[in-house]
């Protein structure tokens, strides 16, 4: 069994050679070379938070906490770090999280087909969020055998959202994950001094633009009048009056597995639950959408009430020991959001393929070096919590 941390060793070989990575090998690294190669009132809207962005840095200072409590001579030479989620096996325990403006931050503005393409060639599954430059059917297509998820922001039209579900079962996603925190644009200082919100200027709509529900609502096609298109959305696209008493409907849209996104209280996992949801996602949306608490330290309680459905978990996660950490903390897949967004931006599908295998040879690697062999041998036994 190959083990991901091979590609450090590829790396050094090629050093050999007078070869030097093509990206950073750190966040900060990436972070600053998206930073100077991405348009500014962009960079910010993906690297901002809500607020004073304190919650955004506290995911993040979260898993600083936690310590892995190494074991020796355990045998770890070799690890599976294989996952089984709905039905399929998955090569690693990582999913690409939803990002809703990556269609435009690469070169040809076509980011989300970009990291599709990437999705397909490491297998690492791929959370298609609403908010695409290319329609979610032409996505679907490039991710190939990879296993894809449809994000659902759920619109405040039934009809519209029963065709987005309908597009994105006819078109072979695995499951839909409902995001359920973003009904409102948070707080965000950044985007609010300049003034501009990426899709009030139409930027990635493409999946409402192709709708035929949508098109329907419109006096004018999207290709006539995209400003009148793009106000439409404007009101169409958050739905603030969504509650408890709607999940019935929004499982009785699909036969595929149904995740919850945003769910972080233990009492709403079990309400989750017992509505008959295949899945939690345990997420704070990266900071993004308002102050709470870390999600990491939220995910304990939510693994716990959850009593075994999967929990999906997002926000903060920065490296490969971070995936450990969460992993060990109970999620049973760890999505990567900023990280491979800045992928995308310095080198389209090459950066994101090379993130992902930065973020699972050290994931590979801190588990093999701590004595770690599966993914069934992390629980919350080999954490400790450290003083920062």
């Amino acid at each position: 069994m190959a083990n991901y941390a091979d590609f450090q060793t590829g790396l050094y070989f090629a050093g050999l050679a007078g070869e030097v990575p093509a990206y950073p090998l750190t966040f900060a690294g990436l972070e600053t070379a998206a930073r100077e190669k991405l348009e500014h009132r962009l960079f910010d809207y993906v690297a901002g938070g809500a607020g004073d962005e304190h919650t955004q840095r506290g995911n993040v200072a979260a898993f600083e906490r936690w310590g892995i409590l190494p074991r020796m001579l355990s045998g770890a030479a070799e690890r599976d770090l294989t996952v089984s989620l709905f039905g399929r096996t998955w090569p690693a325990p990582v999913f690409l999280a939803p990002i809703g403006v990556l269609g435009v931050m690469t070169d040809d503005e076509r980011g989300d087909l970009a990291v599709a393409a990437a999705s397909a060639a490491s297998g690492v599954p791929m959370v298609v969020s609403t908010l695409v430059q290319d329609p979610m059917e032409d996505v679907a297509a490039t991710l190939g055998d990879t296993p894809g998820f449809f994000q659902l922001y759920t619109p405040n039209d039934r009809e519209l959202a029963e065709s987005f579900v309908r597009r994105a079962e006819a078109a072979g996603f695995a499951g839909i994950v409902v995001t359920l925190d973003t009904w409102s644009l948070g707080y965000r200082p950044r985007d609010l001094q300049h003034a501009t919100f990426p899709q009030l200027r139409g930027y990635c709509l493409a999946n409402y633009f192709s709708d035929p529900v949508f098109r329907s609502r419109l006096a004018a096609p999207p290709e006539e009048d995209p400003g009148a298109a793009t106000v439409q959305w404007a009101l169409t696209f958050g739905n603030p009056a969504l509650t408890w008493d709607d999940l019935m409907w929004l499982r009785g849209l699909t036969e595929l597995p149904l995740l919850l996104k945003g769910i972080c209280h233990p009492a709403d996992v079990r309400r989750a639950r017992d509505a008959g949801v295949d899945g939690i996602y345990c997420s704070n949306h990266g900071g993004r959408q308002a102050a709470s608490a870390p999600a990491v330290d939220l995910l304990p309680a939510v693994v716990d009430a959850a009593e075994g459905l999967p929990v999906l978990f997002d926000s903060g996660v920065r490296s490969g020991v971070d995936v450990v950490k969460a992993l060990a903390l109970g999620a049973t897949a760890v999505g990567i959001g900023r990280p491979y967004a800045y992928g995308a931006v310095l080198g389209g599908t090459a950066g994101v393929e090379f993130v992902l295998s930065c973020l699972l040879a050290e994931a590979d690697l801190t588990m093999g070096l701590n004595g770690y062999a599966s993914i069934a041998e992390l629980d919350r036994e080999v954490l400790v919590r450290v003083e920062i």
